[in-house]
């Protein structure tokens, strides 16, 4: 995302709202870089599986990627909804160069904080995009201006049921951030379109993914991968 993130020469670099150097052990790297136990264990759980084992076996210790902050990530999530990454990418440089918080002095393409739930919710009516994902996006800016967490440890049912309420927010984006903000390995989402042509490719529809419980988030990067 333009203006909060960047990578240089394979390493990445973001803006954090408290600065300083975080490292791989730093409690702030781990949740983007998920866990490597976890994926121990549900390598362990998948690769038994005849048709997802070859995909353990040939990328062993892939992780569900985390992320920095719950909020941004389900912001990111909305804007992502049915465009392609390149699009969606767009969107978030254009909402940090709007709302974003500037930082004193820009380090390289680093220029910006991520934006507050409150500034989200301001402009989110005048960005390019059409009128029912903007009112997607101000309503989750709102619900989490609110109090809403989005983070590992919440009620999962609790918290995909006030995801589900939100207008805009079906199925797909609920599960999205389910398995990267909440860390729910389990997560699934069979209409993804990466996810289907990871299952089409394996000759297999949606129903085997229920031999892949509780592991289906790890299975759908599994799925990614391949």
């Amino acid at each position: 995302m333009p203006g909060v993130e960047a990578v240089v020469d394979g390493v990445y670099r973001r803006v954090l709202t408290d600065l300083r150097v975080v490292g791989l052990d730093d409690p702030v790297a781990r949740p983007i870089l998920g866990s490597e136990d976890a994926s121990a264990v549900a390598d362990a759980h998948l690769a038994r599986d005849a048709v997802l084992g070859p995909l353990v076996a040939a990328r062993p210790g892939l992780r569900v990627p985390g992320t920095v902050d719950g909020g941004e990530l389900a912001i990111r999530a909305v804007l992502g909804q049915q465009v392609s990454l390149a699009a969606a990418r767009t969107l978030a440089a254009r909402l940090v160069a709007a709302a974003g918080e500037p930082l004193p002095e820009p380090d390289g393409t680093l220029t910006h904080a991520w934006p507050a739930p409150e500034a989200i919710g301001a402009v989110a009516p005048s960005l390019p995009m059409p009128r029912g994902r903007q009112r997607a996006v101000a309503a989750m800016a709102g619900a989490l201006a609110d109090g809403l967490e989005l983070r590992p440890g919440v009620d999962l049912a609790e918290t995909r049921a006030r995801l589900l309420d939100l207008p805009g927010i079906g199925p797909w984006t609920a599960e999205y951030i389910a398995m990267r903000a909440l860390a729910d390995p389990d997560a699934w989402m069979p209409t993804d379109l990466g996810v289907r042509h990871g299952l089409a490719r394996l000759g297999v529809g949606a129903e085997a993914a229920e031999a892949w419980r509780p592991y289906r988030a790890h299975a759908i990067i599994h799925l990614w991968s391949s």
